[in-house]
């Protein structure tokens, strides 16, 4: 998701959905991202930020201190994957108000289950990159296995019964899906 009004308005969505738990399945990079998430939470509230390695994290947590939400961060250094099998065997299924997936693309679908398991009836799934450039209205023999990750995920999506959704086309394509 690029841009800063891109980010405050998942934040804004966040907050309208009344999040007090988040999960933010993207690599972390500068920290921004988890910054503006975890400014709109309660004082109370909770975001599991998830990366592969704490280089780039390191770079947003002075912010994050400074802000006063470093309390609010608990990064997970480990693939997105795992972060959320351990919640879900945590017993946190149905907890979360609101999920955003910005990580490999190849995966998304299965971060969209396991998303929707840790969601509360009424909670958000934003799903970034899913128009992944253009690429996913190509012609198939021209798409990568992420293209063809994407492509499956849409139609997926587009036909869940267990969800609403919108697909906004701001920046690269962002699909709200919450949980009914």
């Amino acid at each position: 998701m690029d841009g800063v009004l891109n980010v405050r308005s998942l934040a804004v969505a966040g907050v309208v959905t009344g999040a007090a738990v988040l999960g933010y399945l993207a690599g972390v990079f500068t920290g921004y991202n988890c910054l503006a998430m975890a400014l709109a939470l309660p004082q109370d509230g909770k975001l599991i930020a998830c990366d592969i390695d704490d280089t780039n994290v390191n770079l947003g947590r002075p912010f994050w201190k400074e802000a006063g939400v470093d309390h609010k961060i608990d990064v997970r250094i480990q693939p997105a994957d795992k972060t959320l099998d351990d919640l879900i065997d945590a017993g946190e299924a149905g907890t979360y108000d609101f999920v955003f997936i910005d990580a490999d693309k190849a995966s998304y679908d299965s971060y969209y289950e396991k998303s929707l398991v840790l969601l509360r009836p009424g909670g958000l799934v934003a799903i970034d990159n899913v128009f992944l450039g253009g690429k996913v209205l190509k012609a198939e023999d021209t798409w990568n296995a992420a293209t063809a990750a994407m492509v499956r995920l849409n139609k997926k999506i587009h036909k869940d019964p267990r969800v609403n959704i919108s697909m906004l086309t701001m920046a690269d394509g962002v699909t709200l899906a919450f949980k009914c």
